[in-house]
């Protein structure tokens, strides 16, 4: 029960920093691109993180882990919530990612190595259920916050959750460890450049010139810290990200299913809010309201799908979810407009949250099922930073197509730049129903530990 709380605080920390984004770019004067580093800084140290949390947890212990990340991430909220600018709320999300990495490190993990193959479909769809749970209030939640307070307060409620867990994680975990692993600081600093690298270019690509030697430089050097990272987690003797994993077929296409899947949703997260908000002038606390046909079928459908997947096995889930997710969403960018009503969203906002319940399980039963049990900690982290890495690329992506095309001049502009990143979104989420079609039919490969 403690991993999914961890994950209710993280994915109910995600939902309502976006339902705030326009309240946010208004007292703060951002720009999108500043917006998309609010989310990205979060994302980012998280992801680069989580598997050096996975590590610290295996060797010093994951209860002392999950309590050290939670204390960070609590911290980190209220330096958010003090934050006089931009800047500062950047630096704060920082500091909360990497807070977060260490509690849903450890969190997942522990969920992994608790059950066995044929329970732990069940487990991870309770799992799904309860991080569904959190996209389902967040925005609500979110929206009542900045409706009725300030978007301050979208971090001082993380406080009173933090008090909570903190001492029940203290009395009621039984500390555990699995084998330990030095701390791997050339693959982190190496997992970090090349992400940051990466990103930038997409960033600044519009403002700077897909030309300039600032883009062009980031661009490459991303890539060389990319092709860096794999030589030097081949050649270390503990490696932060296991490479000898993608071996298997079943991991490879299951992580790249991963990746891509959230590459699309988080696109849609933080997109949908600011839209309802923007071209549709609805106030926050309508826009989480209408946000919820989308989150309820997270919500629902993620249980459903932890059974389904232990009866018709990875493979289709992964595939019917991801083409699930790939037609709302291209829906929506074909049907966008500022004159659009509301109703016309609900159904692709429902297909869109049943795509995202049916994949989410089935990818991350395909890959716990690929390695041995004693590396089931390190197949979660990897997996978790592949969900994580996607969504920052996503959303470097259709902000960038965004950037191209519209922007918030007016209701007609932000609907422009918002139906062509959407259509980049469907377009990830399609090329992950192919990457789901090499996952072998029935999960029975296992790669060497």
């Amino acid at each position: 029960m403690l991993t999914s709380l961890a994950a209710l605080m993280t994915a109910l920390d995600s939902m309502v920093v976006m339902t705030a984004l326009p309240a946010i770019r208004l007292d703060l004067n951002a720009s999108v691109e500043e917006l998309e580093w609010t989310v990205n800084a979060y994302t980012l140290a998280f992801a680069v993180l989580l598997m050096a949390g996975t590590a610290l947890g295996d060797r010093y212990g994951r209860r002392r882990v999950f309590a050290m990340g939670l204390v960070v991430f609590t911290v980190g909220s209220v330096a958010c919530a003090l934050a006089p600018g931009i800047g500062w709320l950047i630096a704060a999300r920082v500091a909360q990612g990497v807070g977060g990495a260490g509690v849903m490190a450890v969190a997942q993990a522990l969920l992994g190595a608790a059950f066995g193959p044929q329970e732990r479909p069940k487990a991870l769809g309770v799992f799904g259920a309860v991080t569904g749970l959190a996209t389902l209030v967040g925005p609500i939640v979110g929206g009542v916050v900045v409706q009725n307070v300030a978007w301050q307060w979208i971090f001082w409620i993380n406080i009173p959750v933090g008090m909570v867990l903190l001492p029940l994680i203290l009395t009621r975990l039984t500390e555990s460890t699995g084998d330990a692993r030095r701390f791997d600081i050339g693959g982190v600093v190496l997992a970090t450049v090349a992400a940051f690298g990466l990103v930038w270019g997409f960033v600044r690509g519009n403002e700077a010139g897909w030309s300039s030697v600032e883009v062009v430089g980031g661009f490459v050097m991303g890539a060389a810290a990319v092709a860096g990272f794999v030589w030097w987690e081949l050649r270390t003797p503990e490696p932060l990200l296991p490479i000898r994993f993608f071996g298997s077929r079943a991991f490879s296409a299951g992580n790249s299913a991963m990746f891509l899947l959230f590459g699309c949703a988080m696109s849609g997260v933080f997109f949908f809010a600011q839209f309802l908000q923007t071209a549709l002038h609805y106030d926050a606390l309508a826009t989480g309201l209408r946000l919820a046909p989308w989150t309820v079928a997270v919500f629902i459908g993620s249980p459903i799908a932890g059974r389904l997947v232990t009866r018709f096995g990875e493979r289709p889930l992964v595939v019917a979810g991801l083409l699930l997710q790939a037609i709302a969403s291209g829906w929506i960018a074909l049907i966008a407009t500022p004159d659009m009503t509301y109703v016309e969203m609900v159904a692709p906002f429902v297909i869109s949250g049943a795509g995202i319940a049916l994949a989410v399980p089935a990818v991350m039963a395909t890959v716990f099922s690929s390695v041995p049990p004693a590396a089931v900690g390190a197949a979660s982290g990897t997996s978790t930073t592949m969900r994580q890495l996607g969504g920052v690329f996503g959303i470097a992506v259709s902000v960038s197509v965004f950037a191209t095309v519209g922007g918030y001049g007016s209701a007609k502009q932000f609907s422009d730049g918002f139906s062509a990143a959407i259509a980049t979104a469907a377009a990830l989420a399609l090329v992950g129903a192919v990457a789901g079609l090499v996952i072998p039919k029935r999960q029975t490969e296992v790669v060497e530990a």
